[in-house]
């Protein structure tokens, strides 16, 4: 893709993700165009409908999200790491009512167009609670698709009045769950720095 082509694409998902974290993920092509300085038929050359242009903004939401784990994984005790990843996914849910009903419709539904998405959650999960597990710091037998369901009901929350701090407490319990019945006497230091 010439540089140009990448520019306008690059400025595209942009302005379609501030349209998104802004609640307005009803914006009409003409007006998100608009946000990116391009023509519409420049919006249309690189995605070919709205829900192209509007699922390519969640892939990237989704692609910052599950690289997250290995970060974190790297600074943190897995413990830490999974509490931090679980906050992480309700503040990214909390920036807006588009993306929280996005990644809604990745955690807590089956919708096909989402599979690949989904999978790669559930894989990012899988990891954190993988590492808790190897260090005695979180139960066993949870498989990431069960946590990602549970994360998909908290966010689903999005439409009630204080809803994040609320989200925040129901997370804080569900970590305690997972942390319950762990492995005793494990190693729980952090990992070096």
């Amino acid at each position: 893709m010439r540089a140009d082509a990448r520019g306008n694409r690059e400025a595209l998902l942009a302005a379609a993700r501030e349209a998104f974290l802004t609640g307005a993920a009803d914006a009409h092509v003409k007006e998100i165009a608009r946000r990116a300085g391009v023509a519409v038929g420049t919006l249309y050359r690189h995605f070919e409908t709205r829900e192209a242009l509007l699922e390519a903004v969640l892939r990237q939401e989704v692609d910052e999200l599950c690289a997250a784990p290995a970060r974190l994984l790297v600074r943190h005790a897995p413990d830490e790491a999974l509490r931090r990843f679980l906050l992480l996914l309700v503040e990214r849910a909390a920036m807006g009512r588009g993306m929280a009903v996005a990644l809604e419709s990745v955690m807590a539904t089956d919708s096909p167009p989402y599979d690949d998405v989904r999978a790669r959650m559930v894989r990012a999960f899988d990891r954190l609670l993988e590492a808790g597990e190897a260090a005695g710091t979180v139960r066993g037998g949870v498989g990431g698709r069960t946590l990602l369901r549970a994360m998909g009901g908290i966010c689903g929350m999005h439409a009630m009045e204080g809803w994040q701090e609320e989200a925040v407490r129901i997370t804080a319990l569900l970590l305690d769950g997972l942390r319950h019945g762990a492995r005793s006497g494990a190693q729980t230091d952090p990992p070096p720095q």
